[in-house]
This record gives C-alpha cells, structure tokens and sequence, in this order.
C-alpha cells in the first residue's frame, strides 16, 4: 500500500488524481498539465513535496564527513548555504543527487529523492565510520511544500509565515528560518522548475495549517496547485536532470553533465579513484529538438540518418513553453555537437531532431 504525506486529506478535497510514485500516493494533477505549467511560468504554482527524504548530520566531523561522502566541498558552505551535490559509489555511478544545506557549523540537511532514502541512508551511515558524526533519518519529522513562479515572493511575503530575515536577504540557494504558528520553519530558495521560488520545511503536523494558509494567500495572486505530471515538464524544459532516466548508478557525472558538482582536487572522496579513469567511449548527455507535435519519450532509440543506433532518450516531451517537442538523451560523443542532426525512432517511424545545449528555457533572471 503506498505511502500518504501529512496533506493528503488536503489533496483529496481539491480533486486531486493520484499516481504511485517511490512508494507514496502523490497528485499527479488538479487541473490540467497544461494549466498548470503555465501557472508557474507566468504567475505561480504550489507543489507538496512531502514525500521527499531529509537526512540531518551532525558532529563535530560533519563537513569533513561530508567532503569524504559525497562530490563537492560542502566543508566550504557558510551557514545556511546550500548546495546540489551527488552521492557516487565506488565506481563512479551516482547513487543520488542531493541538496545540502548547512543550518549551523556542526549541522546539515540533507534533501534525498523520495525513491532513494534508504540508499542514500544506508551509504552516508556506512560511511560515517570513522567520523564523529550522527546520520538520522528526519524525513517523517518534516513536510516540504515549494512554492514556484514569478509571484512566490510575493505571496510568501503576505502569507502568515514571519520570516525574520525577510526574503529579500534570502539568496539563491540558501536557506532561512522562519516561524509559522508556534512551528519552526525553514525557508529555502533552490527549485526544479526553471523559475524562481522557495520551498518550506514544516513540522508534518503543521503541514496542512500551511497548505491553507499559503493556498488562499496565493489565490489573489494567481497561484494555482500543482502536481508532478507538471514538475515534469517545467523540470524537462530547464534541463534538469531526473534520477532514474539522466542519473542513476551506471551513470558517470561527467556523461550527465554534471562534471562542475564533482571537486576532483579533494584528498579522498568515495568515486575519486574510478572518476580518474575517465569516461572516455561512454554517451553523454545532450538535448533534442523537433518539429511537429510528436514529441520522443524515455527509451526511445536515437539513430544516424543512415539507421545506425548511436543513444536513447531519457526524458522527452511536447514543451508546453515553447510549443515543439524537447527531450533529453544520451548519445555517443562524436554526435553530441549543437546543431547535430539525428533520428528517432517513434514507434517505427523515424522523426527527425536537432541536437539543442542545454536548457532549453531560461527564466531571465533578476538580481539578487
């Protein structure tokens, strides 16, 4: 039986359809996936995020622990920095990509995906051996609701939450403490969707106080509620990659892309001796673009003109910001130039694309 987050009562009342994703019974849509990507485009949208996995380290060794367990230097974070970060195994792969956020000097939160808690889990306490560190497992103490798009300032800013740093102080990717009722709250600014917004830790039992709250605030403001079948979407166009199709464990981060999140010059780090093998030979990550309405999905073969078999497609979809199909693939390096032309194959016809660098849509970005 799947797993319900502490606002799914909350969903149920605004006619939610659910879907079974990583053990938990999340809203796939209220509305339609169209609407509701266009929401977060052009005003905003709220997501429960619920089901994801929080992880709290803590110790005097916590940074270091950290350097050693996973790619980057997280003993560099200020207090209330964040930063995306990957788990690697051994030989290379990446067991998951996480968000780090440094709430003091001696602890952090760790962000998991939702199918991967107990990997994750299961890694950072077999490496905490030797650190005097303790890895807990919080993800049942916390609800996380993301409040996403051009308006979520906005809204936050006049909803009930008391935010004593205000949110104009709050960075991208940083993290601040607020308060909510007599709740304990943190306010993060780091997102999936290609557009700006924060996303709220609450204690689960103050989760659905919050929801309503934030609900009837943004209702003045255009929010609408959204589901996953939306993130998708939003998350496809930014070129953001999703555990299980552009990362998983027999995936190199280089080939994903993601060779920034990986300091090669640390002294040690689980994956450091494989990544210095190289992935030479292996395919890497690119983006496709097509004509039409026919949009390539996940396993979908990607071809040479002449028929030859060079990748696959990971994600792909009919973007609904920019009106043409987009995909993400991994194709093998000699095609992977912008401007490269390919084939895919869509159920036995060959639909032709054009290799795209990623992301496809960039939100223009204020200062801040």
């Amino acid at each position: 039986m799947s797993q319900q987050t502490p606002l799914h009562a909350a969903h149920e009342r605004a006619g939610a359809s659910f879907t079974d994703f990583a053990g938990f019974d999340m809203p796939l849509r209220y509305d339609s996936d169209l609407v509701e990507h266009k929401a977060v485009r052009t005003t905003a949208g709220m997501f429960d995020l619920s089901h994801m996995a929080e992880i709290t380290v803590t110790g005097s060794q916590a940074a270091a622990f950290l350097d050693y367990a996973l790619s980057n230097r997280l003993s560099a974070l200020e207090d209330h920095q964040a930063k995306y970060s990957l788990l690697l195994t051994e030989s290379g792969g990446v067991v998951d990509d996480l968000i780090v956020y440094r709430l003091g000097e001696t602890e952090f939160l760790i962000v998991a995906n939702a199918a991967n808690r107990q990997p994750a889990l299961d890694a950072l306490k077999a490496r905490a051996a030797g650190f005097e560190v303790a890895v807990t497992d919080s993800s049942e103490h916390w609800a996380l609701i993301a409040v996403q798009g051009p308006q979520a300032k906005t809204i936050l800013e006049h909803s009930g939450i008391e935010i004593p740093a205000g949110l104009d102080e709050l960075r991208y990717y940083r993290i601040t403490p607020g308060k909510f009722h007599t709740d304990t709250v943190w306010i993060a600014r780091t997102g999936y969707t290609g557009e700006d917004g924060y996303e709220i830790f609450i204690p689960s039992h103050g989760a659905e106080a919050l929801w309503n709250e934030v609900e009837a605030t943004g209702a003045g403001h255009g929010m609408i509620l959204c589901g996953l079948a939306c993130r998708d979407t939003l998350r496809l166009e930014a070129g953001m990659p999703l555990y299980g199709h552009e990362l998983g464990l027999d995936i190199a981060p280089a080939q994903a892309g993601l060779g920034r999140v990986v300091v090669a010059g640390k002294e040690r780090f689980v994956g450091k001796e494989a990544l210095a093998l190289g992935s030479e030979g292996k395919r890497v990550l690119v983006g496709l673009v097509a004509e039409g309405k026919r949009a390539p999905r996940a396993g979908y073969a990607v071809l040479t003109s002449a028929g030859t078999l060079v990748g696959e497609v990971t994600s792909g979809a009919l973007s609904p910001t920019l009106g043409y199909p987009i995909a993400m693939a991994f194709v093998e390096a000699d095609y992977a130039a912008a401007e490269s032309e390919l084939m895919v194959d869509v159920r036995g016809s060959h639909l032709r694309v054009t290799v795209h660098q990623l992301p496809f849509y960039q939100r223009k970005k204020a200062v801040s």
